[in-house]
C-alpha cells in the first residue's frame, strides 16, 4: 500500500464517503430530490404552448358573447359566474382576473400578483382581435386594493398554516430523536412511565407555544398590511388546535424509529416539501392537473389553509368549514395511533 493511501487524511476521507453512503436519505436528498421537486412544480407551471390563464366573467347583459369570445381562445380558461361568485374565486386565488361586459369593460384584479397582470394583458389581447381589429374595445382597469382580495390576504393564511405544520412536526419529531440518539430513551423505558403518556407529553408541550407563533404572524398581517379577521377568533383559535395537534401526530409518526438526526431531518423534509408546494401555501392549488385535486384536498396542510382563509377572509362559521375539520381530525387520529403502536424506545 502506497504512502499516500496510508494518509490519515485520505483514509478519514474514505471513511466519511463510505458513511454517507451508507446513509440512505443522504442519497435521497443529493439525488431523488430534485427530480422529485422538479416534477412536482413541473406540474404546476408546466408548459403548454402558450400560457394559459384562469378568467371569470361576471353575469350580466352581454356576458354570454363575451364569454364565448374568451372561451375560443386557446389561452384563455373562462367561467361565466354572478358577481359574488366571481370575486370569491378572485379573492382566494382560484381566477386571475374578473372580467365585466359594458362599454368599456372592466377588468378587476390584483396588480400584486403576477398572473393577474398576465391574465389582463391577455384578456385585453384576446378580445381586442375578436372585434376585428386592436383597441377597438374600450377598456377600464380596476385594481383590487380591498382587503381581503389581495395577494398578502391569501398568503398570510398560507404562512400561519406553513408555520403551524414545521413547527409542530420538528419540535416534536427532532425532540424525540434527539432523546432516542442521546440514550435518554432507554432510561425513560426503565421506569413505570407509559408509551402514551411520553408522546402525549410532546403534543402538549408543542400546544403551549401555538398562541404565540400564530399570534405574532396574524398580528403582524393586521397591523402592517392590513389583512382582515373577518371570522370569530375562537373559530381561528380552534381551527389552529386542531392542526397544530395533526402535524404533531404526524412528528410523533416519523420519529417512531428513526435513530438518527439526518434520518429524521429527511424523513420531515420528504413530507413537508411537497405540501409547502401543492397545499396552497403560496399560490392556489388549482394550478396542478384537475385530477390531483382530491389528493391535495386531502393533504393536512391543504384542509388547514382553506379552513383559516374561509374563517379569516369570508367570516365562516365553523360549520362550513366542518369538512377540512374533518380531514385534520382523521390525520390526528390516524398519525397517533398509528405511532403508539410503531414507536420504539431504542
Amino acid at each position: 500500500m502506497s504512502r499516500y493511501a496510508q494518509s490519515p487524511l485520505v483514509q478519514l476521507t474514505l471513511w466519511r464517503l463510505r458513511d454517507f453512503l451508507r446513509e440512505p436519505e443522504a442519497m435521497f436528498w443529493i439525488f431523488a430530490f430534485p427530480i422529485v421537486l422538479a416534477l412536482a412544480l413541473g406540474l404546476a407551471f408546466k408548459s403548454r404552448g402558450p400560457e394559459i390563464v384562469h378568467i371569470a366573467v361576471e353575469s350580466g347583459p352581454g356576458a354570454a358573447e363575451l364569454h364565448s369570445t374568451l372561451v375560443a381562445s386557446p389561452q384563455v380558461e373562462a367561467v361565466l359566474l354572478d358577481s359574488s361568485a366571481a370575486y370569491d374565486r378572485l379573492r382566494t386565488g382560484q381566477v386571475a382576473l374578473v372580467v365585466r361586459a359594458g362599454d368599456p369593460l372592466v377588468f378587476q384584479y390584483d396588480s400584486t400578483r403576477s398572473e393577474s397582470f398576465v391574465a389582463r394583458l391577455v384578456a385585453d389581447k384576446v378580445l381586442q382581435q375578436a372585434a376585428g381589429r386592436e383597441d377597438v374595445w374600450e377598456v377600464r382597469s380596476v385594481r383590487i386594493t380591498e382587503p381581503g382580495a389581495r395577494y398578502i390576504d391569501f398568503l398570510i393564511p398560507g404562512l400561519i398554516g406553513m408555520n403551524i405544520m414545521g413547527t409542530g412536526m420538528w419540535g416534536v419529531g427532532f425532540g424525540i430523536v434527539k432523546n432516542r440518539n442521546y440514550k435518554l430513551l432507554k432510561r425513560l423505558r426503565a421506569s413505570p412511565m407509559r408509551k402514551r403518556t411520553y408522546l402525549l407529553s410532546h403534543i402538549l408541550a408543542r400546544l403551549v407555544f401555538l398562541v404565540f407563533e400564530v399570534g405574532a404572524v396574524l398580528v403582524f398581517g393586521v397591523l402592517v398590511f392590513g389583512v382582515p379577521v373577518r371570522g370569530s377568533l375562537l373559530a381561528i383559535g380552534l381551527i389552529t388546535l386542531i392542526g397544530a395537534m395533526s402535524f404533531a401526530g404526524l412528528g410523533l409518526l416519523v420519529a417512531s424509529r428513526v435513530r438518527t438526526i439526518e434520518g429524521v431531518s429527511g424523513l420531515m423534509n420528504l413530507i413537508m416539501v411537497p405540501m409547502w408546494i401543492g397545499s396552497g401555501v403560496f399560490f392556489a392549488y388549482t394550478n396542478f392537473p384537475s385530477a390531483i385535486h382530491p389528493f391535495l384536498r386531502g393533504l393536512p396542510l391543504t384542509a388547514l389553509n382553506d379552513a383559516l382563509r374561509a374563517v379569516m377572509l369570508e367570516g365562516s362559521q365553523l360549520l362550513v368549514v366542518s369538512g377540512p375539520l374533518i380531514v385534520l381530525g382523521l390525520w390526528t387520529v390516524g398519525s397517533f395511533g398509528v405511532a403508539l403502536r410503531v414507536f420504539r424506545w431504542d
